[in-house]
């Protein structure tokens, strides 16, 4: 089975760690449980110097690093523009299959803009341009809009996307096959809209950091082979694309309405009553991703698509590991040394999350922690949603604020 991250960002990107390298990827790609990973970036000279140095094709372009994880060269741009007297701000994946094609990428971008000052460079082209370009390259390139509710940078978002993916791409819709769904939603809120129905919905974590609360909160899991083609096949057809991991969409930065600065969300009820309008300072809401759903939804909340890919909604193990410590914050020597322990003990993140039974985490952990895990299993941690950039947090009651790391 492949469990497969496909929008991550090197160390060259906008606020990511200078410790964000193919080595480090690997290494917490695989305590994670993952086995296949975007590359991220590799529009950037620098890091794409370095996956060339780091990374193999195996022969399927699938590209192996030298301890054995796989990688689909991938990158995301960010194109800002005006279409329908509106300026657009439009985030896309960019799969390629081979090192050729992304030269070849890389020499056409090169002609509109440049790339050497972010992992994530910014061009003044449009979508329907985009997908253009990359099908005169080779027709093997995958354009995915990536996160598509979010409010500025996705495609059907508030601020600056699309009421439907056709507005955006037009004549060239018929190539666009799969959409990111982000962590403000799930592919159950994507149901409500029948437009989406024949879009594959793909999970991915977007992840500027290697640590293992970041990468792989969401991912896409396929029953297939190492193979750029397979893969590619499964997201276009959704054969053998067994499921996505997703975190709850409350968990996301842009779930709600709000104003963070104001301290205030509010349910797009709320907010339609305001018109729209912070009743703190005045000023126009930020409008979240549920209330986007609810304006462009054709469909009751609920609703159900048959033969779709299924889902599961994971809270990562360190945020659970946090709550039940009391803490509001990561990185935590408290959590690393719980979290550590289970690594060594069962192999990997997803392992504890999705598989490992109530008895044998009994032997190792304090019931309460056993039972949050659990709960986390079945979709059912209590989360307080988030909104305006704010993550949401985890309501889950903690057990342990009274004692000390010593304990454990």
């Amino acid at each position: 089975m492949i469990f497969a991250d496909l929008h991550l960002h090197g160390k060259y990107s906008r606020a990511t760690s200078k410790d964000l390298t193919i080595d480090n990827l690997e290494h917490y790609g695989k305590i994670k449980g993952l086995n296949l990973l975007g590359s991220g970036d590799f529009t950037h000279p620098k890091w794409l110097e370095h996956l060339k140095d780091k990374l193999v094709n195996n022969g399927e372009n699938i590209f192996v690093s030298k301890k054995g994880m796989n990688f689909i060269l991938q990158t995301e741009l960010s194109l800002i523009y005006t279409q329908g007297d509106k300026g657009r701000r439009i985030h896309h994946i960019i799969l390629a299959p081979d090192f050729d094609s992304v030269e070849q990428i890389n020499e056409e971008l090169l002609k509109k803009g440049r790339l050497d000052y972010d992992g994530r460079p910014i061009f003044g082209f449009s979508s329907i341009e985009l997908v253009e370009m990359m099908r005169s390259i080779n027709k093997k390139i995958e354009v995915i809009p990536a996160h598509i509710w979010t409010p500025w940078f996705g495609l059907l978002g508030s601020k600056s996307g699309f009421d439907s993916v056709k507005d955006c791409f037009q004549e060239k819709t018929k190539y666009i096959h799969a959409l990111e769904t982000g962590l403000s939603s799930d592919p159950e809120m994507n149901w409500r809209l029948s437009s989406l129905d024949k879009f594959s919905l793909i999970s991915n974590s977007d992840s500027h950091s290697f640590w293992p609360w970041r990468i792989g909160r969401e991912c896409n899991v396929f029953d297939s082979e190492f193979s750029y083609h397979k893969i590619l096949e499964s997201i276009k057809t959704k054969k053998n694309f067994v499921e996505t991991i997703e975190v709850d969409p409350a968990y996301g930065k842009y779930h709600l309405d709000g104003h963070r600065n104001c301290e205030l969300s509010l349910e797009p009820k709320e907010s339609i009553k305001n018109q729209d309008i912070c009743p703190k300072c005045g000023k126009l809401l930020t409008i979240g991703v549920l209330h986007r759903v609810e304006l462009l939804a054709d469909r009751l909340e609920g609703y159900v698509l048959k033969n779709s890919v299924p889902f599961k909604k994971l809270i990562p193990l360190s945020e659970i590991i946090g709550t039940y410590l009391g803490l509001k914050q990561l990185p935590s020597k408290g959590v690393s040394l719980i979290y550590d322990r289970l690594i060594e003990k069962f192999g990997n993140e997803f392992n504890i999350l999705l598989n490992i039974s109530k008895e044998d985490l009994l032997k190792e952990l304090d019931e309460k922690l056993v039972e949050l895990i659990l709960k986390n299993r079945k979709g059912e941690i209590k989360i307080k949603a988030g909104f305006d950039g704010l993550y949401g947090e985890l309501m889950e009651k903690s057990f342990i604020k009274q004692r000390g790391i010593n304990d454990f």
